[in-house]
């Protein structure tokens, strides 16, 4: 279990604190998990704390879902703008992305609950921004605009089926050794030379 947030000056948890507690409980347990009540124990306060911010349990899971979608870009592609080369640009992406794990459970989770109304555009426009930042990026590497677009479906699909494989199959977690190796053959293949 996390350790509760820390309360701002005036003992106060803000909507963020709120929406952090929830994302952390979707990498537990899964969206349908969200619940006032659970959450206010998980953070040490009464439930009164949780609508002095959000008038339902649906607004604290827009909420967090917001929050995972900005932070989400903030983190990928905010740390990749320095990197002025394409093919390292992409090489950095797929160094970056294999190592965020709390980041690949949320995902996980979050497309488990594709049926739900608020986490569906979500997906969608996370999914949209993905691929269009990896067809950018393969056409910066000199792909025609067919090839950078079947590049970035072919890398996307890498990055989902991994997950499928080893978070919602449960296939044996690889050694680190055999991990790194596999996200070298990866961008190696990916990644045009």
């Amino acid at each position: 279990m996390t350790k509760p947030a820390e309360k701002n000056e005036r003992g106060r948890l803000s909507a963020d604190d709120w929406a952090q507690a929830a994302l952390d409980l979707i990498a537990e347990q899964g969206v349908a998990a969200v619940a006032v009540e659970p959450l206010a124990r998980r953070l040490g306060v009464t439930k009164g704390s949780f609508y002095w911010h959000f008038p339902s349990r649906d607004a604290l899971l827009s909420a967090a879902l917001d929050r995972w979608e900005t932070v989400e870009q903030e983190t990928v592609f905010g740390q990749l703008e320095a990197v002025p080369d394409p093919r390292q640009r992409l090489r950095a992406l797929f160094q970056l992305v294999a190592h965020e794990v709390k980041s690949h459970i949320i995902y996980s989770e979050l497309l488990k609950a594709l049926d739900h109304p608020a986490v569906q555009p979500v997906i969608g426009r996370v999914s949209q921004r993905r691929l269009e930042y990896l067809t950018a990026s393969f056409r910066q590497v000199g792909l025609s605009r067919t090839d950078a677009q079947h590049r970035a479906r072919l890398t996307y699909a890498a990055y989902v089926g991994f997950l499928q494989l080893n978070l919602q199959l449960h296939q044996a977690r690889m050694p680190q050794e055999e991990f790194e190796s596999y996200v070298e053959h990866l961008t190696a293949t990916l990644v045009p030379a």
